[in-house]
């Protein structure tokens, strides 16, 4: 199985159950492992047989800045979800960061992974 990583994209977006946090959007960063065979496209050398991950990012940032959950754990699973639906991956890990969300703290994230992982 080959996997196609996409790191540090950023977005804005309202996530957060304090009052100042829903007032505006705040950043988070997303990154995402999916799993797809890419030995078709590499015969072909087209990207209709690839996963186009500029518009994976696109979609993500679509979907993250029109988001408002008030828990990250909501907005990583409801964002899996539209990936897999959208795409579909058999499996996916996600890893969203909402940096700055408690005070002395550089990053807080959450992990999922959501399919059956490929062996």
């Amino acid at each position: 199985m080959d996997f196609i990583r996409i790191r540090g994209l950023k977005a804005e977006t309202i996530v957060g159950v304090h009052d100042w946090e829903r007032r505006q959007p705040r950043p988070v960063v997303i990154d995402l492992e999916l799993a797809t065979d890419a030995a078709r496209a590499a015969r072909s050398d087209r990207l209709a047989d690839a996963v186009d991950y500029h518009a994976v990012a696109q979609a993500v940032g679509a979907f993250v800045g029109a988001a408002k959950f008030q828990l990250i754990e909501t907005l990583a699973q409801r964002l899996a979800e539209k990936l897999q639906q959208d795409l579909g991956v058999a499996w996916l890990r996600l890893e969203l960061h909402k940096p700055g969300a408690v005070a002395g703290v550089s990053d807080i994230s959450v992990t999922i992974e959501r399919g059956k992982r490929p062996s």
